[in-house]
């Protein structure tokens, strides 16, 4: 009952806020995250925890400053999200503007793949569209299999529809896809700064120890594939900016561990860097770092 209720809800808001006027669905959305906000839930009280690492001199006030304008910023991507399939080309193409892009059409035009791995910044799927509706790309990136199954199946439909190929997070044939992908020279696009396997590689990131995925870095590694980092952030206008960074590059001596440790690491200083100049849009509402994990479960 609790799986279709929620699947009922995504359905609602999918169409629902995709036949409200922009500025409406906009303003429905600063509501909605100012009542949860105030309710002071799970997912707030986490967003603080996060936000006090990559902000760590902010006081209360601060931080329950930066957790409010962090809700406003989750929901702006729900809003979006929810509309982007009645997004126009036109309304597409003026959705992102992206700095550092000739490192990725000059590297696709070479002929090489090409893995850009981002964090939880602002709004990914956004990027994703502009991607394929602006430059006319394609690409391949995974999501989380999601509960109930009929969410997920919504979810990758809805990906699906805005030109991207979407594969499971388990089930173990995602990498081999992603390989012939970047092989034949394609582009793929993976959320990399929260591990979902509990075998990710461990690295600093604000001061502690956390894990994320391996895959962005043994991709590269086994196909050649340029690995660019990318950061995203929102402004007071529509249009969501973005950064696409210098490669990290695949050291030159190591064995394959050290090589993928080196440059998780190097990726995650440069998601570090992107979040600490706007840890507002930093959508990380679950505990991240290893000894948030390890206190959940000594009290399970």
């Amino acid at each position: 009952m609790r799986d279709r209720l929620t699947d009922a809800l995504y359905g609602l808001g999918w169409g629902a806020v995709r036949r409200l006027p922009e500025p409406a669905a906009a303003a429905l959305g600063r509501t909605i995250a100012d009542a949860a906000w105030k309710r002071r839930g799970k997912g707030v009280l986490r967003l603080e925890s996060n936000l006090a690492r990559v902000v760590p001199d902010a006081g209360p006030e601060r931080l329950a400053e930066l957790s409010k304008a962090g809700m406003r910023s989750y929901m702006r991507y729900w809003m979006e999200s929810f509309r982007l399939p009645s997004w126009t080309h036109e309304r597409a193409q003026h959705s992102f503007d992206p700095k550092g892009i000739h490192l990725l059409t000059e590297a696709l035009a070479a002929g090489r793949g090409v893995v850009l791995a981002l964090p939880h910044l602002a709004n990914w799927d956004v990027a994703g569209i502009w991607v394929t509706r602006a430059l006319g790309i394609p690409f391949t990136t995974v999501a989380e299999r999601l509960k109930p199954e009929s969410l997920y199946d919504r979810f990758v439909a809805y990906r699906e529809s805005l030109g991207m190929e979407v594969l499971p997070h388990t089930g173990g044939s995602a990498f081999g896809t992603l390989a012939r992908r970047l092989r034949d020279g394609g582009l793929v696009c993976l959320v990399a700064d929260r591990d979902l396997s509990a075998s990710g590689v461990e690295v600093s990131f604000f001061g502690e120890t956390t894990r994320m995925p391996a895959g962005p870095a043994l991709l590269a590694q086994q196909t050649g594939a340029l690995l660019l980092p990318v950061t995203l952030w929102y402004d007071e206008t529509p249009v969501m900016k973005g950064r696409i960074h210098e490669p990290v590059e695949v050291p030159e001596s190591g064995t394959r561990a050290e090589k993928t440790s080196s440059m998780t690491q190097a990726l995650a200083d440069v998601f570090a860097r992107g979040i600490a100049e706007h840890p507002e849009d930093w959508h990380m509402l679950q505990r991240l770092w290893l000894s948030d994990l390890e206190a959940r479960k000594d009290h399970a």
